[in-house]
């Protein structure tokens, strides 16, 4: 109790005091923040340390153990802050923040520490930004006789009042202040129209609370006489202005509606021509695709389906020709050529050389994928449909859909829906190729692939898909067109 009782008598002799009201600095000036201890005392020895009020890690200047130590000052204090050191001895721990910015607007604290002591004390400080001189132009007459002015000035902080005065300083009525935030600061105009009086002296004032910028104008009455005199010859000169001015826009709108309507034309004609151009070409090259699948079916082979390598759900014709996929097991003897995990089935016939050709229909399917693949693929297992596993397919998924197995797949962007496809194989030339038989177009080819097996023709009708995809793929027999 007694040593609290000592230091509550201490404490009744130390305080740290400091202004009252906000201190309010200009932009880019220097600025004192008072802080003192009372009664007058040495804070040589003491703690003395600046900081933000509310901001996290907001060091503004420290100075303990007789030296300052601003390791951990705020970035953007860095070279700007000091103490007076010769007024430490009196007790006068004022801080000079030179340069002041708009950013350094705010509260600050003064915490000063003793031994056994301490107290603080809070200093506000607002910054005013003055913007440029305030530029006055006059830019016209109204009807009446009056004369259009208009003040701007710039880069003011915080945004300040614009008034327009008279000679006697008795504020005119104007129009509406009109405002505009950047970086710089606050961007202000004002404009009013003015009336010949027995004063033309003007005064445009911008005004912050603690500072203020003003700029004069004089018009001579002479300047208003002018302008009186002056409005009927504008008017006579106007009205006549005016109507050869509708002379001129009749006859140039008739010109420019005639070269318009003449440029109209040679578009249109453009058009048409290149539209027939296009159609010849789109004609030659449907020519071109129709010899070149023409070609194809001369290697044309008859198809049939493999029932030892069909899916125990995939549902053969009798004639070998169809297969689809049912909705439950089929209970057939196990062979080590069917396939258990995809709903697949091969073609009969195995090719080991040469060229071979065959259709097959997938009208309304939802889901199929069709190609070849070569003998020793893996039947009993999920894989991956691509050439480095033995497939060379493309597929429709979703019922729109199409792609091209390889790793990774190729979406295919095809203009119909298709209904039949054409597959052809050359062994020698590695090359398996699709074909849109009706369109008749080429979809996609897989070139340059090396064969060292008999390659068989594969087919995968695809899950029933709620029953959307219960059609079946049908090897459709082959016309020898010329």
């Amino acid at each position: 109790m007694i040593l609290f009782s000592c230091m509550e008598s201490t404490s009744d002799h130390f305080k740290v005091v400091g202004p009252a009201a906000p201190l309010v600095a200009v932009a880019g000036e220097d600025l004192v923040l008072p802080c003192s201890i009372q009664p007058s005392t040495s804070a040589v020895d003491m703690r003395v340390e600046w900081s933000r009020v509310n901001v996290v890690d907001s060091l503004v200047h420290l100075y303990k153990d007789n030296e300052d130590r601003n390791e951990n000052q705020d970035q953007s204090f860095r070279g700007r802050t000091a103490l007076f050191r010769e007024e430490l001895l009196k007790g006068n721990t004022s801080l000079k923040l030179s340069a002041v910015r708009v950013s350094d607007e705010g509260a600050y604290k003064c915490f000063i520490k003793d031994k056994s002591w301490y107290d603080d004390i809070t200093v506000n400080v607002i910054v005013e930004v003055l913007g440029t001189q305030p530029v006055i132009t006059m830019e016209g007459y109204d009807s009446s006789g009056g004369m259009n002015l208009v003040c701007e000035s710039r880069d003011w902080y915080p945004e300040p009042e614009v008034l327009w005065l008279d000679r006697e300083g008795v504020t005119l009525t104007a129009e509406d202040t009109e405002t505009h935030r950047d970086t710089e600061g606050f961007r202000v105009k004002r404009s009013i129209t003015v009336y010949d009086s027995d004063s033309n002296r003007f005064y445009c004032r911008l005004q912050q609370k603690h500072h203020m910028r003003e700029a004069e104008i004089i018009i001579s009455s002479e300047v208003f006489h002018f302008w009186k005199s002056a409005v009927i010859t504008i008017s006579i000169l106007v009205l006549v202005i005016s109507a050869a001015l509708i002379v001129a826009v009749v006859i140039f709108h008739r010109k420019e509606a005639e070269r318009k309507r003449l440029q109209e034309e040679a578009e249109r004609k453009r058009l048409q021509e290149e539209s027939g151009r296009k159609r010849l070409q789109e004609e030659i090259d449907k020519g071109k695709q129709y010899t070149e699948l023409v070609k194809k079916r001369h290697y044309a082979v008859d198809m049939t389906l493999d029932p030892d390598t069909a899916s125990l759900y995939l549902k053969l014709s009798e004639d070998k020709k169809e297969v689809r996929c049912g909705h439950n097991e089929q209970n057939l003897p196990d062979n080590p050529k069917r396939f258990d995990w995809y709903f697949s089935v091969l073609g009969k016939e195995g090719f080991s050389s040469g060229r071979f050709y065959y259709e097959v229909q997938v009208r309304g399917k939802t889901k199929w994928t069709l190609g070849v693949a070569r003998e020793s693929i893996n039947r009993k297992k999920k894989i991956i449909l691509s050439p480095e596993n033995g497939f060379w397919t493309v597929a429709l998924r979703k019922g729109y859909k199409y792609e091209a197995y390889t790793d990774p797949s190729v979406p295919l962007n095809l203009k119909k829906k298709l209904q039949k496809v054409g597959v052809f194989v050359d062994y020698e030339k590695g090359l398996v190729s699709f074909y849109d038989v009706e369109a008749p177009s080429h979809i996609y080819s897989f070139t340059g692939q090396t064969f060292t097996e008999k390659l068989y023709p594969f087919f995968f009708p695809g899950s029933t898909d709620k029953d959307n995809n219960l059609a079946p793929l049908i090897i459709s027999p082959v016309s020898h067109d010329e």
